[in-house]
């Protein structure tokens, strides 16, 4: 029996921006469907619960070996393998290392590949840049909680933290709600600040009420829809960004890539607590130690820590995929807050990567590379 010829497509960043990786509505609505599929269980991610964000491997703070890289702010390199099923149907993997002393090289943070496999053989189909695809879908994932939660006619959003996290927030916000004319920003830089508003009137010139705040505070008051997205050391929650109930707009939704800090009296007895799966949280709960806020510094972490405290019950914390599946209300009571926290999962990764391959397949973008023609050791 002979073995058969495999063949995959390599796409490079270009090539992933032809296929369509910045269509942000078309990523809001894989991320819809998404949430459909794991509500119903279509779907697997890694660690026996099979909900876990990936496989993390860290440095030493020191080492008697001088090739081996120490530890440093976001130094660490991650595997998250995910099956998706559905329409999408696929299993893939996204891998990367990430190390703030990348800025010093002229390198982003983190350099992010993706590769999309055959789910009978684990051949591989695709493998593909994946720094636009994350930030995209990272982006599109609060933009249907925004789709969900926020009022349709919201007008100003808030920014605490101008960097692409929060420009791809941006850009799901514009893909669900038409009417937003103001965009407060509260950036640690100058430079940071000036290319989130380039780039936002680059997209969207018809906004022109740009407004340059130095408080969370400012940045959060009359917003309807708040992006908080800054890079912060974990450990000590203290050093989260914090945010006062009395800032926040009655009905606004605060989106919680990053980390986030909120009054326990809040969380508790007031906010419409939603995560994006609760799953997630729960196998993070699992896996570190507690508290886990402080380790991972997104809310609905803390959230966990609270109901195993006792001081927060789990039907307190609601998850987006009940919502949209109708199993949960959309709306508890009148002018909620809705605190939305967003983990990141390979699913999405895996979602929005399929669409782009399979566009580059039919655009005849990328390209083909042989694996074997017969493996050697069949």
């Amino acid at each position: 029996m002979g073995y058969p010829n495999i063949d995959f497509i390599y796409l490079n960043e270009e090539d992933m921006i032809k296929a369509g990786v910045m269509d942000m509505k078309g990523c809001v609505e894989a991320m819809e469907e998404m949430f459909k599929l794991l509500k119903t269980g279509d779907f697997r991610m890694g660690g026996a619960n099979a909900n876990s964000h990936g496989v993390m491997m860290t440095f030493p703070e020191s080492s008697p070996f001088p090739n081996m890289p120490t530890d440093g702010p976001d130094r660490r390199f991650m595997a998250m393998p995910a099956y998706l099923g559905g329409k999408f149907d696929m299993a893939g993997m996204k891998w990367y290392g990430s190390n703030t002393q990348n800025r010093s090289k002229g390198l982003p943070r983190s350099i992010l590949m993706l590769t999309l496999n055959d789910k009978d053989t684990g051949a591989p189909l695709a493998y593909m840049s994946a720094n636009i695809l994350s930030a995209f879908r990272t982006g599109a994932v609060p933009g249907v909680g925004i789709k969900y939660f926020s009022r349709e006619d919201s007008k100003v959003v808030g920014i605490i933290g101008p960097g692409v996290m929060s420009k791809t927030a941006f850009d799901a916000a514009m893909a669900v709600r038409n009417n937003i004319e103001t965009v407060k920003i509260k950036g640690r830089s100058k430079k940071s600040i000036d290319k989130f508003i380039a780039y936002v009137k680059e997209k969207y010139p018809h906004i022109t009420d740009f407004r340059i705040v130095e408080t969370e505070e400012e940045a959060v008051r009359e917003a309807d829809i708040v992006s908080i997205a800054t890079s912060s050391p974990t450990g000590d929650p203290s050093f989260y960004p914090y945010i006062n109930e009395a800032w926040i707009k009655p009905g606004a939704v605060l989106c919680c890539p990053a980390s986030a800090r909120f009054d326990d009296d809040f969380i508790i007895n007031r906010a419409r607590n939603v995560a994006d799966n609760i799953q997630l949280y729960e196998a993070w709960e699992e896996e570190m130690d507690f508290p886990a806020y402080n380790s991972v510094p997104i809310p609905a972490v803390h959230c966990m820590d609270l109901i195993k405290e006792g001081k927060l019950r789990p039907d307190q914390i609601d998850d987006l995929g009940e919502v949209i599946m109708g199993k949960v209300p959309l709306h508890r009571k009148e002018n909620e807050i809705v605190i939305y926290s967003v983990g990141g999962m390979p699913i999405e990764d895996v979602a929005w990567g399929t669409i782009v391959y399979r566009n580059a397949l039919e655009k005849g973008i990328g390209t083909k590379l042989n694996l074997w023609k017969e493996p050697y050791l069949a």
